[in-house]
């Protein structure tokens, strides 16, 4: 994750799902820690929707996992799938971040239900994401 600037990057942890915001920038950077709970995605829409009624669509989305986590219950998957619903038009470009088959398999298999370009990165390759997500993007108003 990248240290704080203290321009419009706010960092939190909610349950198991560890994000920082770069409104900035607008990019939503996503780890997972643990099986995913329905309140990490209740917590993600909180911080993003707002930001997203404001200024329109977020740049891109980092999600660095070292590989697929799973669900903590049936109503965290159905939270997932309905944060994915109601997110992937308003996002333009996903950057995976990971050495595991999750980001080959991710490019592949989302790339026929989301919006967004997707793109896998080798694992700790965060700065080509950055790169990658805003290229030909001009910074959201802060």
């Amino acid at each position: 994750m990248r240290p704080s600037d203290g321009v419009g990057l706010r960092q939190r942890i909610f349950a198991m799902i560890e994000h920082h915001f770069d409104k900035a920038d607008a990019i939503l950077h996503v780890k997972p820690q643990g099986s995913l709970e329905q309140a990490d995605f209740e917590a993600l829409a909180r911080e993003v929707d707002p930001f997203i009624a404001e200024t329109g669509d977020l740049a891109g989305l980092i999600v660095e996992a070292a590989g697929f986590p799973g669900w903590s219950s049936f109503a965290s998957m159905i939270a997932h799938f309905r944060f994915v619903r109601d997110h992937h038009r308003h996002i333009r470009k996903v950057a995976v971040v990971t050495d595991s088959h999750l980001g080959n398999l991710a490019e592949h298999v989302a790339s026929h239900f989301v919006a967004a370009e997707i793109k896998p990165f080798a694992a700790g390759d965060l700065e080509g994401a950055r790169r990658w997500i805003l290229e030909g993007t001009s910074p959201a108003a802060s």
